[in-house]
């Protein structure tokens, strides 16, 4: 059984002189053997203990915002949709590969949250097998090689990245990641513009699933350090078990100017997509830097000892405490101190500065979101300190002449450790509800947590418990825009009408952005109709259009408006847009109301089909279609 073996056993790491496979290791013979059942082993591991994500669904942490209310996605692989996913900055973000792999997930599942889950975990145990053969290809190392890709295929901190369904991009961009570090070996044994090609275009491929794969240039030079030994400072001949010729510093930085040229452009069209969204926030230098030092600690103490792991960890835009700012800041000089003393083990300098370097793009120095930090971030750079850790340990072993037969068991010990925390880890994104309370469990003054919990109740029709929840938000921080709209939701179903109009017009704003203030103001509209005051409710719901076209609850209140004054067409063209949009059984209800009143009793028929077979409660969805019709001043025959 392998384990952390040494990194020169005659049988496991020195490479063979022939039979080279393209990316540099051997395509036949034993070793190769040995290689792909190794491979099987590992995808086999990562399947099993990730089984659980069978039984999850989607959640309301973006999941809505890219599959299940997104009317791009939901719409398939369409020539619209392709050209939507290149033009777009929804979601804060430009990467139109994402989105097409999201749509293709809808082609072939539809809503079938089992689809999109096990494609990310099939995604995930591909990048360990990438890793695994770039690892074992660049340094002949079998054993350690295979222990890291176990390490990052079986640590709890990435299934975030895997069990959200919503993080495809990046599983996604990871993978084409290791393609390019992999397509780097064939460039290096015989450079060329026609070699670097492979590595420049699966770079940008990967740049448009998700920019955080920005940082490929400063790997590969690490990479080139060690273990492929390009390095010279003197005229120093290679390290590396390719035997690769050595250059001096200056020529690898040049040769890589078509990947920083990359990562230049794809800084500046975040930078717009994340303003554009609204996604930037404001937080004063020193407290971002402080967060940062802080988030680099801790990111180290989730990786030796992942618990208390959650979806958001919030940021509180003030100046943590003096303690926690000098404790971080003297382990990340005294680490970094250590790796330098010891540089004449390449490994280590490679993987720390790997770990460190990797991060900068998201260690919060730009403040985007919420969060003071979060597990998906890790997921590039953490394979940095188990290359530094693996490689010491492999090291340690041969120079004390341990037999790798006495790293069997902890290898074993530590993995199957790791693999049953990140079974219990999937369990908690089976639902909204259960991510959220596991999340409030383990993290405190999580206001976005409280919030995110009320909304998932509400959806439930646990209204009362969903209250609770948003004054629990509003008590540490201020509930959203979209909270106070479920509170208000609330006041209207209990008839405090004029409590929830006050509640709708501050909800409209403070909205986050265009789509929350269209959310707000339909509401507002709503309220209105209730209160009789049509004239106000048409000047909301058409304030609520100008933000945003597509809004849902705004096409229904025009088409009931345009009903109610007679303009059938109308009220049959806004319903239909607003069922396609957000198909709810209510919603096709009023459309078959609608269409019956214009004479089209066939399509009404239809429509009130699509609402029987959406609805868990078509009576109940009587009711409520026909309370609205009642508050619109809409007969109802």
């Amino acid at each position: 059984m392998p384990s952390v073996a040494s990194a020169k056993d005659e049988d496991q790491d020195t490479p063979a002189p022939k039979a080279v496979s393209r990316f540099g290791f051997q395509a036949s013979g034993p070793r190769q053997k040995r290689s792909t059942i190794l491979c099987l082993l590992l995808i086999l591991a990562t399947l099993a203990f990730y089984n659980p994500i069978i039984h999850n669904s989607f959640t309301n942490f973006d999941d809505n915002v890219y599959i299940t209310a997104n009317p791009h996605v939901r719409s398939g692989l369409t020539w619209s949709t392709v050209k939507w996913a290149f033009t777009s900055f929804d979601a804060a973000n430009w990467h139109p590969l994402t989105w097409l792999s999201h749509a293709l997930d809808c082609e072939l599942f539809k809503l079938n949250p089992l689809g999109p889950h096990y494609v990310n975990v099939l995604f995930h145990a591909a990048n360990a097998v990438l890793l695994f053969l770039l690892l074992q290809a660049a340094t002949g190392a079998t054993w350690p090689s295979i222990f890291v890709a176990a390490l990052f295929a079986l640590h709890p901190i990435n299934v975030e990245s895997v069990a959200w369904a919503a993080e495809r991009k990046n599983v996604l961009s990871m993978f084409f990641f290791l393609l390019a570090m992999n397509a780097y070996l064939p460039y290096v044994r015989k450079p060329g513009a026609r070699r670097l090609m492979p590595v420049v275009v699966l770079f940008a491929i990967g740049l448009m699933a998700k920019p955080e794969i920005i940082t490929l240039p400063f790997v590969l030079l690490l990479w080139d350090y060690w273990p492929l030994g390009r390095v010279t400072w003197r005229g120093s001949k290679s390290h590396g078990v390719l035997e690769i010729p050595a250059r001096p510093f200056s020529h690898l930085v040049l040769e890589k100017i078509p990947l920083f040229l990359l990562s230049a452009s794809s800084a500046v069209i975040t930078l717009l997509a994340q303003k554009s969204g609204h996604a930037v926030r404001a937080a004063s230098a020193e407290a971002r830097f402080a967060n940062a030092l802080v988030a680099y600690a801790r990111y180290l103490g989730k990786a030796f000892w992942p618990s208390r792991l959650a979806v958001t960890y919030p940021h509180l835009g003030v100046m943590l405490p003096a303690w926690q700012i000098i404790g971080s800041a003297a382990l990340l000089v005294i680490l970094t101190g250590l790796v330098l003393y010891w540089r004449e083990r390449r490994y280590l300098a490679v993987g720390w500065f790997w770990f460190l370097g990797t991060l900068v793009p998201v260690i919060g120095l730009v403040q985007v979101g919420l969060q003071a930090m979060a597990d998906r971030y890790a997921y590039l750079s953490l394979i940095g300190l188990f290359v530094g850790v693996t490689w010491a340990v492999s090291d340690l072993a041969q120079q004390r002449k341990i037999s790798p037969a006495w790293l069997i068991a902890p290898s074993l010990a530590t993995l199957a450790t790791l693999g049953m925390a990140t079974s219990r880890q999937v369990g908690y994104w089976r639902n909204s509800e259960t991510l959220w309370r596991h999340t409030l469990s383990v993290t405190a003054g999580n206001y976005a947590a409280h919030d995110a919990l009320g909304h998932a109740l509400a959806e439930q029709g646990r209204v009362d418990d969903a209250i609770d929840q948003f004054k629990a938000a509003q008590a540490l921080n201020g509930y959203s825009s979209s909270g106070m709209v479920w509170v208000a939701k609330y006041e209207l179903a209990h008839d405090y009408v004029q409590d929830a109009i006050a509640e709708l017009k501050q909800a409209a704003s403070t909205a986050e952005d265009k789509s929350s203030r269209a959310q707000a103001l339909s509401c507002l509209g709503s309220a209105y109709m209730q209160a009789h005051d049509v004239a106000s409710a048409r000047m909301s719901y058409a304030a609520a259009l100008q933000q945003n076209p597509d809004d849902p609850g705004a096409l229904i209140g025009t088409g009931l408006l345009a009903e109610r004054d007679g303009d059938n067409p109308l009220a049959v063209a806004r319903l239909s847009r607003a069922t396609q949009i957000e198909p709810t059984d209510v919603g096709y209800l009023l459309l078959a109301h609608s269409l019956r009143r214009s004479g089209r009793d066939s399509d009404a028929n239809d429509a009130e089909a699509h609402a029987a077979k959406l609805s868990h409660d078509i009576s109940l969805a009587r009711q409520s279609a026909s309370k609205i019709l009642e508050v619109s001043g809409i007969q109802n025959n």
